[in-house]
């Protein structure tokens, strides 16, 4: 058999290196990580390694017929277009877990500068000047004090069990965990207003979701107590940076330290050259044992994937072997946008997972659907880190139970794809859809309300009372706002009773009008969801 080509257009480790010369089923070809040098390589790739400064898009997979695999010696997958490597048949792979110490040893250093002011002190001796001004330059010990950790994943727990070496108390917010979840006690899960309110230090540890963005914003600042620090190295979104800029200006934080922002490099970040702030370039993970790991991580996964011997971290693997992508891509769409709506209309932690599927359409797919309607249950909760590889032991990590059911009160069509989540409070959810000519996803039931809406777009989901009027007032409010309403989907127990309507809108409705609809008297709750 002729060897694999491996084309690798970033920087790995020279153990790493090792490996892939002492490879005997592959060949290398080193270039620089730039388009013109990786195109001009691709023609007989069977594998490209490369970092964010190479985007995979269609036009770079369309010149390279033999591509089997794609490898990111890093955690983030910025720039790959996922959907169309998959279509080709492009295994996508990163590294998941190696730079997590590195990442929170990183926050624990920012912390320590931030409490003992070494920036200022280091230049004021650089300067020339021998304890200038004593008051000014004293620190704030970390014992005795409160951390508040928000996200408390993998990197979130390393900085717990750090800042508890220290003497600090640890509370933590990270509304899909539950108490039994966290290993030590000595780690308390509060609300997320009580962990503004009573920490010394906060920091972030969040994925990039809708619900991470701008966590800290100006809201957020005026529940903090004056003098708090704040230690960001998840993601810039995580910021609301010029919200950040102006409490440290006002004097309400005590100081900021920042690894990662909103724009990269920060060339316009109102954060940069502001006192009271430390910034570093983005290296939470550079350090020379998470990039030894990273390198080796990713050289073994890729010829271990090419040999056949095991499919580690490939958020995009194919789960049966021969079945055609294309063929089950719309059923997968459908999974997962079940998961999605069922995540946003729960109100408490999902515990457990059943899930139904009935039809021919169906056979052998019982696996792969499960697995996108979990990716599209914990999607909004952990980013893009969850795969079709992952969500099953993600959603176990986080206590769900998910198991087969049968005979759940579902609509009746020929091919469904059938859920039922049960909270937290034990209240139940149950979803159903089905697709349409065999392409668009439809949902058809949500509880006992029987429906046909589309799950995408802009969608208002409405509970209200079943009585007179409501159609035209909600259709009056929308109208004075200039939202235009693309269909009108309700269902009702019985007449008279309660009812559910979802709507498609042109535009996402504003806070204020939402709220006001809210407000109406004829509704019992209010959703707006974009998908």
């Amino acid at each position: 058999m002729n060897p694999y080509h491996i084309v690798i257009a970033t920087e790995l480790t020279d153990e790493s290196m090792a490996l892939l010369e002492a490879a005997s089923d592959v060949t290398l070809e080193v270039v620089t990580p730039t388009l013109p040098a990786v195109r001009a390589a691709l023609k007989n790739a069977h594998v490209l390694i490369a970092r964010e400064e190479v985007p995979v898009d269609v036009s770079l997979l369309d010149i390279a017929p033999q591509l089997k695999i794609i490898g990111r010696p890093a955690i983030g997958l910025n720039g790959v277009d996922i959907e169309a490597a998959t279509a080709r048949g492009v295994m996508v792979m990163n590294t998941s877990g190696v730079s997590a110490i590195a990442a929170g040893e990183h926050a624990i250093a920012l912390m320590l500068a931030l409490s003992r002011r070494l920036i200022s002190a280091h230049n004021s001796l650089k300067e020339g000047y021998w304890l200038l001004d004593r008051k000014r330059q004293a620190g704030t010990q970390l014992a005795g004090k409160t951390l508040g950790v928000i996200g408390l994943g993998r990197v979130g727990n390393i900085v717990a069990q750090r800042a508890l070496s220290f003497g600090m108390d640890v509370i933590a917010f990270d509304p899909y965990l539950s108490e039994e979840q966290v290993k030590d006690s000595r780690i308390v899960l509060v609300g997320f207003k009580e962990l503004l309110r009573r920490s010394d230090f906060i920091s972030l540890h969040v994925p990039v979701t809708r619900e991470t963005h701008n966590i800290i914003d100006a809201a957020a600042l005026a529940q903090m107590k004056r003098g708090v620090r704040l230690i960001n190295t998840s993601h810039g979104h995580a910021l609301d940076e010029a919200a950040v800029a102006q409490a440290l200006k006002d004097g309400h934080l005590g100081g900021v330290a920042v690894d990662v922002y909103a724009e990269e490099p920060p060339y316009h970040s109102p954060l940069i050259g502001l006192a009271n702030v430390i910034h570093t370039p983005h290296i939470g993970d550079n350090t020379i044992e998470a990039r030894e790991d990273l390198s080796c991580q990713i050289v073994g996964q890729i010829l271990d994937a090419l040999r056949g011997i095991d499919y580690r971290h490939i958020v995009n693997m194919p789960f049966l072997p021969g079945v055609d992508f294309e063929s089950i891509r719309p059923y997968l769409t459908l999974a997962e946008r079940i998961g999605y709506l069922l995540h946003v209309l729960a109100r408490y932690p999902v515990r457990r997972v059943a899930v139904e599927y009935r039809g021919e359409e169906m056979n052998g797919l019982t696996k792969p659907l499960t697995v996108a309607l979990l990716k599209g249950l914990l999607t909004p909760v952990l980013g893009d880190t969850v795969t079709y590889v992952n969500a099953p032991l993600l959603a176990a990590e986080r206590g769900m139970q998910v198991t087969q059911a049968k005979g759940l009160k579902t609509a009746p069509y020929t091919n469904l794809v059938s859920a039922q989540v049960t909270l937290e409070d034990g209240e139940d959810i149950v979803m159903a859809g089905t697709l349409l000519d065999h392409k668009e996803p439809h949902i058809v039931q949500i509880n006992h309300y029987r429906l046909d809406f589309v799950p995408a777009g802009n969608l208002l989901v409405m509970g209200s009372y079943d009585k007179p009027g409501v159609i035209g007032r909600v259709g009056t409010l929308l109208a004075e706002n200039n939202v235009n309403i693309a269909s009108w989907h309700t269902g009702r127990a019985e007449p008279g009773g309660h009812t559910l309507t979802v709507l498609t809108v042109d535009q996402p409705l504003p806070e204020s009008i939402l709220a006001e609809l809210q407000q109406q008297d004829f509704v019992r709750h209010a959703h707006m969801i974009e998908m």
